[in-house]
């Protein structure tokens, strides 16, 4: 036997051992307020609320991604077909960050904590990334990309396009090193406390108030006119609005960490309990967390395989939203003459995200109370439900407005059909409603699934993502294929997800346990 590795079952044992230790912490780091009453509980869950700032902030810089990027990788000259592979990043980084960096912060012995040391070093590189993203285009003009002016470029910006590339990857990186410490001291201050409702509740909201405040300032406009030196040669209009967004998320995301480090009251891990359990070397890592996939219930791989389909059915529609709304509605295009017209197009499908979170907000309170009279199975599979219809109106929206993607049609127009816009909006407005259903209910099944069994939340964490990051990878490949092979914009990506939210509809019914969201566990939120 190698050095520094142990036998199945006793590593198995020792893994056991440490997890009633991390619940023993939990337990510490939850207690307290259990018996108290009035002031002391208001205060308890004031507390517990601030601490979770950091989601709120990420959630800001994760609003701005999803709404601004794939348009503006489209003006470097990105070809459309290939936008969906610039998203690689994500199920790569998923894959191999979060299940690390959850098996780690289980087991830091840091002095500020397990899980605090992670989201200080992840938003640090957030605020890095987003900084090299938003001067992309000047960087890539003083790198040698074309010098006439952006008003005036068509073609492909490579170097640009490599620096945005780039800081799209190290986003990713830190998004992932974040988000599973965050969720997973939620579920460590939360335990035996105020419950996991109100821990779904609270990250939920801080999500909400995150996606409208980044919608709110991707449907901006006006960027390039409150500070005009936002403009460059090599940066115009929708450039400049993208680059001031995008200062403002590291503000804010500097604001929420700090806060979010002061007010998490982590204890600390004790170190002897940790060397017991982790004498195996850091490069086994990864190898250790594959090895516990074993010791898994089953019902969590049933957890896994609906929560995979759910996001087959989710990633077309978080990868394309706005270029749908520029391009299919508004009829833009983002190179050329129709280039302002692709860009309102987009920033009007900001505020539809923008209403997409407000359903979320309101829904996040109801899913509780849904949950324990439906139980969450069942309200996983409408939600689903609800995706595939949606889904296919949207493709019939945007049918309709193209005319069948008849060209000769779509180069007179210089706008939206009204009617039509409003259709679209209200679409994404109604589809917050699952997405609440998204960002919480799977987290907090498969959490209550592993604390059942005295599982670590960090493991819970890193395994649910593995499930998230595969079908990201399988829609990354095969969205610009099938885009170049039918020439039909968006609406291929939407009618298979539309088709996957139908099959986990039925799938979620028949393979989930029956939980209702009262274990001592919350997580929330997704990527």
């Amino acid at each position: 036997m190698e050095e520094g590795r142990s036998d199945p079952k006793e590593a198995a044992k020792v893994e056991s051992a440490l997890c009633v230790d991390m619940e023993k912490v939990r337990q510490i780091e939850g207690s307290g307020e259990n018996n108290v009453d009035g002031p002391k509980k208001v205060r308890s869950l004031l507390r517990l609320f601030m601490a979770c700032m950091v989601s709120g902030g990420i959630q800001y810089g994760w609003a701005l991604q999803l709404s601004l990027l794939s348009p503006y990788s489209q003006t470097l000259g990105i070809p459309h077909q290939y936008v969906s592979l610039t998203w690689i990043c994500g199920p790569i980084a998923g894959f191999v960050v979060q299940p690390i960096v959850g098996y780690y912060s289980d087991r830091c012995t840091a002095k500020m904590g397990r899980r605090r040391p992670f989201i200080l070093v992840g938003c640090l590189i957030i605020c890095l990334s987003v900084m090299l993203i938003g001067f992309s285009a000047d960087i890539g003009r003083r790198l040698g990309d074309t010098k006439e002016h952006c008003s005036a470029t068509t073609g492909p910006r490579w170097a640009a396009a490599a620096v945005y590339i780039v800081g799209f990857w190290f986003l990713d990186f830190a998004n992932n090193t974040v988000q599973g410490p965050a969720r997973a001291m939620m579920a460590d201050l939360s335990a035996g406390n105020h419950g996991p409702n109100v821990g779904q509740a609270i990250f939920c909201l801080w999500m909400a108030i995150g996606n409208i405040l980044g919608y709110t300032a991707g449907a901006n406009g006006k960027w390039h006119e409150w500070f005009p030196w936002l403009k460059t040669a090599a940066c115009c209009d929708a450039c400049a609005n993208l680059k001031g967004a995008f200062l403002t998320a590291v503000i804010l995301i500097a604001i929420s960490m700090t806060v979010t480090l002061l007010l998490a009251d982590e204890k600390k891990l004790d170190k002897a309990d940790v060397e017991a359990a982790s004498g195996r070397g850091c490069f086994s890592a990864f190898g250790d967390l594959f090895k516990s996939l074993k010791n898994l219930p089953p019902s969590m791989f049933k957890v896994l395989a609906v929560t995979a389909v759910t996001w087959l059915a989710w990633f077309p529609f978080l990868q394309y939203d706005t270029d749908w709304m520029g391009r299919e509605i508004y009829h833009g295009v983002p190179q050329g003459p129709k280039q302002d017209i692709y860009d309102a197009g987009v920033r009007e499908g900001a505020i539809g995200l923008l209403l997409c979170s407000v359903c979320l907000a309101v829904s996040s309170f109801l899913i509780p109370k849904l949950c324990r009279k439906l139980t969450s199975k069942v309200v996983w599979s409408i939600s689903n439900f609800m995706v595939f219809g949606i889904m296919t109106a949207m493709v019939v929206v945007g049918l309709i407005s193209t005319k069948g993607y008849n060209t000769s049609f779509t180069d007179s127009l210089t706008g939206p059909d009204p009617k039509l816009k409003a259709a679209a909006l209200t679409l994404f407005a109604l589809i917050g409603i699952p997405q609440a259903v998204l960002f919480s209910i799977p987290w907090a099944i498969a959490s209550e699934v592993v604390a059942n069994e005295d599982g670590g939340q960090g493991l819970a964490i890193g395994v649910l993502n593995i499930a998230i990051v595969v079908p990201q990878l399988i829609i990354a490949l095969t969205a610009g294929p099938i885009d170049k092979a039918l020439g039909k914009d968006n609406t291929p990506a939407f009618g298979i997800g539309g088709a996957f939210a139908f099959i986990c509809a039925i799938l979620a019914l028949v393979l989930l346990p029956k939980t209702r969201g009262t274990s001592s566990a919350v997580i929330g939120g997704g990527h």
